[in-house]
């Protein structure tokens, strides 16, 4: 049994409407992604669920807790890569990425049994951030004091006297992570607009910033506003490559996992 994975456009738009629920929910569920974060807190506030650790029936068991009779599961997604022929071109394939959705997950509300040890929620570092990102900071050299902060290959710079210097450094590190700083080598057709590409980078900042209780949602929405002119809805895609970024920063940044992935 399977459940269409909800569209990017409406998490995205899910994300920012309640900033601090977010919050709350990443500090519950910090280990999965932003998606399923708000799938899983949606799915709470739905069936009045109290927030809390969620875990599938076996790891429950594996803790000592039974999952009660008649609970149901919460539906979280994962991603499968599948393998697509590409037509006209009989012997090549491309890997596309198809989110498949599974009610495997329990609140431990839901459950009974042995205590569980309350889990720290790691701290997020911004050194920490950019050693795993593979990104250098430097100094600032721009005359221009209006300009918040640059990105260039992979390398960012941030104004000192920056108005938000957290949100400046995820819209920056998000223009590297989402390739807008080597586009120039591609060709003119390969090149996302100047507007999608400050779209783009401001969003991940927004759900930086909204996971980690950060200030700057406010300004961000007015700042995606402005370079979105025509009022349309974010593309799908560019929603897609936006969780996905913003995904890579908060992790980067958390301690713990950077020391286990080393």
């Amino acid at each position: 049994m399977e459940r269409q994975h909800p569209s990017w456009t409406d998490l995205l738009r899910q994300a920012v409407t309640e900033p601090g629920e977010l919050s709350r929910a990443y500090e519950t569920f910090h280990g999965y992604s932003l998606g399923n974060i708000l799938m899983a807190w949606g799915q709470a506030v739905e069936r009045k669920i109290p927030l809390g650790p969620i875990a599938t029936y076996a790891k429950w068991q594996a803790l000592g807790r039974q999952v009660r009779r008649g609970e149901k599961a919460i539906w979280l997604c994962q991603p499968v890569s599948l393998k697509k022929r590409i037509e006209e071109k009989d012997e090549e394939e491309e890997i596309i990425t198809r989110f498949v959705c599974k009610p495997h997950w329990f609140f431990v509300s839901q459950t009974d049994g042995a205590e569980i040890a309350a889990t720290a929620v790691p701290g997020w570092d911004r050194t920490c951030a950019l050693a795993n990102l593979g990104i250098i900071e430097e100094p600032f050299t721009l005359l221009d004091g209006n300009c918040q902060g640059y990105a260039r290959q992979r390398t960012i710079a941030i104004n000192p006297v920056a108005a938000l210097p957290l949100k400046t450094f995820a819209h920056e590190c998000a223009h590297v992570i989402l390739g807008h700083t080597t586009e120039v080598e591609q060709t003119d057709s390969d090149l996302t607009p100047r507007t999608l590409r400050e779209v783009e980078a401001e969003a991940t900042a927004m759900l930086v910033c909204a996971a980690l209780g950060l200030p700057g949602v406010e300004l961000s929405r007015g700042y995606i506003q402005h370079w979105n002119g025509s009022g349309n809805e974010i593309p799908e895609k560019s929603c897609q490559r936006i969780f996905k970024a913003a995904d890579t920063i908060l992790k980067a940044g958390r301690a713990t996992e950077a020391e286990a992935q080393s």
